[in-house]
């Protein structure tokens, strides 16, 4: 049994561990593999109107992270965006999905228009395919605009979804 609940500031001690080991591997996020935990925190934990959940186990277990809010402040502020991390040991069951679909929801209850996710690493094949599996599509491509640590250059896809 997996649920997902909105993060606390207690949570971050079981967030941190699955930010660095995502960010270390080097494959699927534009930020530094070193990035310092204190700016890790704060873009991660959500200030509203975002919001930051985490996915866990019936043991209380953290096993992923999301946080979403506004893809723009201003005049785009309509539009959603998200970010999301599973620990590897969580990976393949699901929880991905469960946070995806928490978040599409959480996103069209609080009235956002559409989703737009801005730098999907296109070898990241299991999220480009659970993204289209939810409806979102690719609406464009950054050629060579990611250097994976395997694959070299390959690009970034703007994917999108109309809420």
């Amino acid at each position: 049994m997996i649920s997902i609940r909105q993060a606390t500031g207690d949570d971050w001690a079981s967030i941190w561990p699955i930010v660095q080991e995502v960010l270390a591997a080097g494959e699927t996020y534009t930020f530094p593999a070193d990035l310092a935990e204190d700016f890790a925190r704060d873009m991660w934990l959500e200030k509203p109107p975002g919001c930051t959940v985490v996915a866990v186990d019936e043991d209380g277990v953290v096993l992923g992270t999301a946080h979403m809010g506004p893809n723009r402040p201003g005049p785009g502020s309509h539009v959603g965006t998200a970010s999301f991390m599973v620990s590897s040991a969580a990976r393949g069951r699901g929880v991905g999905r469960l946070l995806g679909e928490y978040v599409v929801q959480w996103l069209r209850d609080a009235g956002y228009h559409s989703i737009q996710f801005n730098a999907v690493v296109e070898s990241n094949t299991a999220a480009v395919k659970l993204w289209k599996s939810l409806g979102f599509t690719v609406i464009g491509t950054v050629p060579e605009a990611f250097r994976h640590p395997r694959d070299g250059l390959v690009g970034l896809h703007v994917m999108y979804l109309k809420l």
